[in-house]
């Protein structure tokens, strides 16, 4: 007979009584909550007995059709005896009852997301027996009631509002305001009356078994993980479901035992400003859930807070001076340890202090700056550890101005966070009255149905953009994030009526220039003017990224087409420009008449005609950007876009285009007929439109390097001048675009009798490029993945339309995040791996990089960083975050190779 060997799986982890059975490194297992209870406990801090169940048996009870594993019973029970031996009291023991709380507690701090159960172990019987322990009758039904309460609506699912109406009843027969001023026998009367409720609504009285209401307890906790509120927290803090969360079982501490006991929160250092000061509250003869229930006014913690706040009301370094002088010895214990701000909550009962939780606190984006830059400054933690405590993203807080949090929101529309900040405008429909009211002072919101490149001018005179379709990388999101405005994209609920000159969302009608306020970060549309948070840039972000730089090896680029974009990357610290949109440029109402007269043309030589018009302005264009980058690399994208955009399409347009320029109305339509295209996307684009009509190429060569040689005229830094051929799918693609490159270059450094070094290279975005990278790369000497298009034709999702469908996606699990947004690593992230490899295979100091919008995603960038990519480009103002991510990305890789 062979023996059984098998390690019973442990799902039980105790604590307290000066010693613990697990750690904070432990979190994964226990939680952010347990694990810390585990680690204070060792610590021989003041922590009321307990145990943890672990995360892997929520993970079981989920898999398993929500069931227990068979040996958690025996767990459970031998924990609780161990909380019993500690404490010298008895779970369900009427005359000595032990009590305890029944919390979640996920690795990832999700505050208020999910459930928790007070007092647990009270029934008809063990009230009596607390009451006679403590001496204090109203305390003891008090505690009834609220048990009673939380119980009814955490495990049984009854509306709490049902408790407060009944409680509201009995306060108004009594004429009072105050819970505290309610006796012991009017909170016995409360408690019949919640039992009756609860016998009426349940159809079973109140449970009154203790060992009942634990696993009661334990399944709404388990239950709490997939509640609604946690898994859209979860979602929008990127937490996956796979790690659900354990449950902390604690013996009960009271503080609302009288005027020695109390309850409170407190932060290290300030969460909203980071200051190096006690910040929190606390109230005198209360439990945990009245301080954040606003029932009553919480008092300061410190003397100097209370009068800073003119507060009348003792704090507790006055009411309780002793208890405080030990409360203040412990936080600063637990900093100093945790290295880090933290989030405490104690309970002082009888002048007895005790500890519940501590964690990393939640702080805002300024207050993270000024916490990791202080700490290294205090020899706490190291400038690696500091960059690594900002979260990049968390940066547009400071960049952008944005909705004071304490402000009403009236949300009439929820569409895609597409570009962060907020503003609030005028209402209106087309750009150009956008840039008329725009360019007289007015503030105005840009409200579209989708935006097209010759709504520009328009964006860039409004101050934040709302479209009804569109996702993350649509044209309106793409082009607002790189002027810094915020949008509003994919907004469905928005239904344009463009003759009325309104919209209506939610029952409500907005008429054009009536106000409202836009919110990119949330994605929210609210009516309205709404108050307005405005950016500061500390010096500690300085110090914060000259830390970063010191460590990241990826170069940080921006997208920028026009002066404007190029100097607000250059402040926020690009090292050069990674994508120069050309097509952007032929949009300018000073030069789109002669581009429609380049494509009206009939022949090579009206084109070439229309050219030379051109030509000049694109030659200052790049003079002036080569100017601002003072001969940092400079990647132009040669024209892109298929011709037909160029041209109106309606005949209200076309008569409109015809009278203002002089072109023919008729030969205008017909052009745009000959040139419109079923799906334009993988039409006449791209390079396609270099190998077929080359003298447009030809002409932005030339205007190029004829740009680089008045610079270096000018006696000013020589540019680097980066030309890329936008859409080549093949090696023969590519040689022919680099010999017409070359033919033009070397013509006009002869005509200049200059010295320009150039590249050659190429967007990668078709699959098929990826895959024969190593043809291309026989003739380019860079390669820039253009991921938005890339991600497009891998999946064969238009990125305008994504938003439709794509949220359904994400909830029903089928994709983590928006692929548009954060990079799909295991198939678009393959191509790129695989680009990478064969490129270098045939040409080994092939630069490479990206510029798609994920060029400013971190955990994009953290893969670009782990293949070698040379660097990422993004929007003028996602750069500081691109930056961030780059040295968080390169500390993580030599954290691993250690």
């Amino acid at each position: 007979m062979v023996a059984d060997t098998m390690v019973k799986t442990r799902w039980v982890y105790a604590f307290g009584g000066g010693a613990a059975d697990g750690d904070a490194s432990m979190k994964n297992l226990l939680g952010g909550k347990g694990a810390n209870l585990a680690e204070m406990s060792a610590l021989g801090l003041p922590v009321p007995p307990g145990f943890t169940i672990t995360t892997e048996c929520c993970t079981h009870y989920y898999s398993g059709e929500q069931t227990y594993p068979a040996d958690l019973k025996d767990q459970v029970a031998a924990g609780l005896a161990r909380v019993e031996e500690l404490t010298g009291k008895s779970f369900g023991d009427p005359a000595n009852p032990l009590l305890v709380s029944v919390r979640s507690g996920a690795r990832a701090s999700m505050p208020g997301m999910m459930d928790t159960v007070l007092n647990l172990g009270l029934n008809d019987q063990t009230v009596e027996g607390l009451a006679k322990l403590s001496g204090d009758r109203r305390f003891a039904f008090d505690s009834y009631r609220r048990f009673i309460q939380m119980y009814s609506n955490v495990v049984l699912n009854l509306d709490h509002h049902m408790f407060e109406e009944i409680l509201d009843d009995h306060k108004e027969r009594l004429d009072i305001q105050v819970d505290t001023a309610l006796t012991a026998d009017d909170w016995e009367a409360v408690v019949a009356d919640y039992k009756k409720a609860v016998a009426q609504e349940n159809g079973k009285p109140f449970p009154q078994d203790a060992h009942d209401q634990l696993w009661g307890a334990i399944g709404a906790v388990f239950t709490s993980w997939m509640n609604d509120r946690a898994k859209f927290y979860r979602r929008m803090h990127d937490i996956p479901e796979s790690w659900g969360t354990a449950v902390n079982v604690q013996s009960m501490v009271f503080g609302n035992m009288g005027d020695t006991s109390a309850t409170g929160v407190a932060f290290t250092r300030n969460p909203s400003t980071g200051e190096n000061r006690l910040y929190g509250e606390f109230l005198i003869n209360a439990q945990g859930e009245d301080v954040v229930a606003g029932i009553r006014t919480p008092q300061a913690l410190t003397k100097i807070a209370r009068e800073e706040m003119g507060d009348r009301q003792p704090s507790m370094e006055e009411a309780l001076p002793e208890v405080f002088i030990e409360f203040k010895a412990v936080v600063e214990k637990l900093e100093t340890h945790y290295r880090d701000m933290q989030d405490i909550e104690f309970t002082v009962e009888q002048g007895r202090l005790y500890m519940l939780q501590t964690r990393n606190g939640k702080r805002t984006a300024k207050a993270a700056l000024k916490v990791a830059v202080d700490l290294a400054s205090e020899g706490l933690i190291t400038e690696d550890e500091a960059v690594m405590r900002v979260e990049p993203a968390s940066l547009d807080q400071l960049l952008h101005p944005t909705i004071d949090p304490a402000s009403p929101r009236d949300v009439i529309a929820t569409g895609l966070p597409a570009s962060p900040g907020a503003a609030t405008g005028k209402v209106v429909f087309t750009a150009e009255e956008a840039e008329r009211l725009g360019g007289a002072g007015e503030a105005v919101i840009l409200v579209r149905e989708e935006t097209s490149p010759e709504d520009i001018r328009g964006m860039d005179a409004a101050r934040g953009v709302v479209t009804a379709r569109g996702g993350m990388t649509s044209h309106a999101a793409v082009v607002a994030r790189g002027m810094g405005r915020p949008c509003v994209s994919g907004a469905g609920e928005i239904h344009i009526d463009m003759k009325a000159g309104e919209f209506h969302a939610r029952g409500k009608t907005i008429k054009a220039y009536d106000v409202i306020t836009i919110d990119g970060s949330t994605g929210e549309v609210l009516t309205g003017h709404v108050k307005m948070v405005q950016p500061e840039l500390s010096g500690d972000f300085a110090a914060l990224m000259a830390w970063a730089d010191s460590v990241r090896r990826l170069k940080v680029r921006a997208n920028a087409e026009t002066a404007l974009d190029a100097r607000t990357a250059r402040e926020f610290g690009a090292e050069g420009i990674g994508l120069c949109r050309t097509e952007h440029m032929f949009f300018d109402p000073d030069r789109i008449a002669a581009v429609r007269e380049m494509i009206l043309a009939d022949d090579e030589a009206g084109r070439r005609l229309a050219l030379a018009k051109i030509l000049p302005m694109q030659r200052q264009d790049f003079v002036e950007l080569f100017s601002i980058m003072e001969g940092l690399p400079v990647t132009i994208r040669l024209l892109d876009p298929p011709l037909h955009e160029f041209l109106p399409h309606t005949e209200e347009e076309v008569a409109a285009v015809a009278a203002a320029t002089g072109l023919d109305a008729a030969k205008l339509l017909r052009r745009a007929q000959e040139l419109h295209e079923v799906n334009p996307m993988l039409g006449h684009r791209g390079c396609r439109l270099g190998v077929s009509y080359p003298e447009i190429y030809e002409m932005q060569v030339r205007a190029i390097i004829e740009a680089a040689c008045e610079i270096v005229a000018q006696g000013r830094p020589a540019p680097i001048p980066e030309i890329m051929h936008p859409l080549v799918a093949k090696g023969e693609e590519m040689k022919f675009l680099k010999v017409l490159t070359d033919r033009t270059a070397k013509a006009v450094i002869e005509e200049k009798g200059c010295e320009i070094v150039y590249k050659v290279g190429t967007m990668i975005e078709l699959p098929r490029a990826a895959i024969r990278a190593g043809d291309l790369a026989e003739n380019a000497e860079f390669f820039s993945f253009g991921t938005n298009d890339l991600t497009q034709t891998t999946f064969g999702i238009s990125r305008d339309d994504s938003g439709r469908f794509l949220n359904a996606y994400i909830e029903k699990g089928i994709f983590e995040k928006d692929p548009f947004v954060s990079l799909d690593q295991e198939g678009v992230g393959d191509l790129v791996r695989i680009a990478t490899e064969r490129g270098r295979a045939v040409r080994p100091d092939v630069k490479l990089g990206i510029c798609g919008e994920h060029g400013g995603d971190p955990a994009s960038i953290q893969f670009c960083e782990s293949i070698g990519l040379d660097y990422v480009s993004c929007s003028a103002y996602r750069v500081p975050i691109a930056r961030l991510a780059a040295a968080q990305a390169a500390i993580g890789e030599r954290e691993k190779d250690r």
